[in-house]
């Protein structure tokens, strides 16, 4: 299965304390809200799910287009960005954060860049190697 991690440096320019935009800096950063995104749909998508974090809760995705006021093709699209970032889980007949809380999702997309890097690591090795650098 492939995972798509995209991390973006950028300046933290906000109040302290300020979730919303603590929480919009943050998906920015893992690439998650593009400009595209005019509506803020996928952060609202992503703020839907965090909800439900704590408790371990699925959602369908007719239930979370219904809340928010948006297409179930919309609400799709998201999800599925969400899950090739490694973020979101598709469970039982819905959706949920692959982890309880926002740092477990950020520690276990560390582990999975890590992960990553070991490989392209051990590869770029025996590239090395092959050709005698």
């Amino acid at each position: 299965m492939a995972q798509r991690i995209i991390i973006i440096k950028t300046r933290k320019n906000f109040a302290k304390n300020d979730v919303n935009e603590e929480l919009k800096w943050l998906g920015n950063s893992l690439g998650l809200f593009g400009l595209r995104d005019r509506d803020s749909s996928c952060f609202r998508v992503f703020i839907a799910l965090l909800k439900r974090a704590g408790k371990n809760d699925t959602i369908s995705s007719d239930e979370i287009a219904e809340r928010l006021s948006l297409s179930r093709g919309t609400v799709i699209h998201h999800l599925t960005k969400l899950m090739d970032s490694g973020i979101v889980i598709r469970e039982k007949n819905g959706y949920l954060l692959k982890e309880s809380t926002l740092e477990g999702v950020i520690d276990n997309m560390k582990r999975d860049v890590g992960a990553i890097f070991e490989e392209l690591t051990q590869v770029a090795k025996e590239i090395d190697d092959g050709l005698g650098l």
